[in-house]
């Protein structure tokens, strides 16, 4: 039976150790070596292990010169957790106080709506409002044309368009009497070319 390789929690386990036990800077390549001979990492996933540890702030990375040096101290690792840790609290406090401050809200709607017989006649006689003017709205819908309010719009409408039509026949009216004086035109001819009839 052949022995099964480490996981990934137990490679990045094992690299920490590592840097906790040496208390060292390290490159990619020292790491490369030093991984397999002494925690028995695979050469090919010391830089994808370093690469996670790094991405969970448990080692630390600098490009020095052409060179980049992966550390990492045990306290360094206290002090990450210690911080997420106090961030996640300070999440957690807001939360609460939001709901709080919805709990109390929720407490003050409910203030004067106890049920109790006036409550509950006042409701039925909402339900019923409501009831009726939906029948209303629908038997308004019905009449369609007929609608008293659409009446009186189109009786507005007509009113503006008698104003329209009469104010344009007075200023033709105007034009060929100018027309007339003037330049000494014939109304009819006018009428003729402009193609407006009597």
């Amino acid at each position: 039976m052949s022995k099964k390789g480490l996981s990934l929690e137990e490679k990045k386990k094992k690299m920490l150790e590592i840097f906790h036990e040496a208390k060292e800077f390290y490159t990619l390549k020292e790491m490369e070596k030093i991984a397999p001979k002494t925690k028995g990492i695979v050469q090919q996933s010391v830089k994808d292990v370093l690469t996670d540890l790094q991405g969970d702030s448990l080692v630390q990375f600098d490009k020095i010169g052409t060179s980049n040096y992966f550390w990492s101290f045990p306290s360094a690792a206290g002090a990450s957790k210690q911080a997420a840790l106090n961030k996640e609290k300070g999440e957690l406090a807001t939360v609460q106080a939001k709901v709080e401050e919805a709990q109390k809200a929720l407490r003050d709607a409910e203030k004067g709506r106890e049920d109790s017989d006036t409550r509950r006649d006042l409701l039925a006689r909402l339900a019923a409002a409501r009831k009726t003017h939906e029948s209303l709205k629908k038997e308004l819908e019905a009449h369609g044309a007929a609608d008293p309010v659409k009446f009186a719009e189109k009786r507005r409408a007509v009113e503006s368009a008698k104003e329209a039509s009469l104010r344009w026949t007075d200023n033709s009216m105007i034009l060929f009497k100018v027309a007339k004086d003037t330049m000494g035109a014939d109304a009819s001819d006018l009428r003729q070319y402009l193609e407006i009839c009597e």
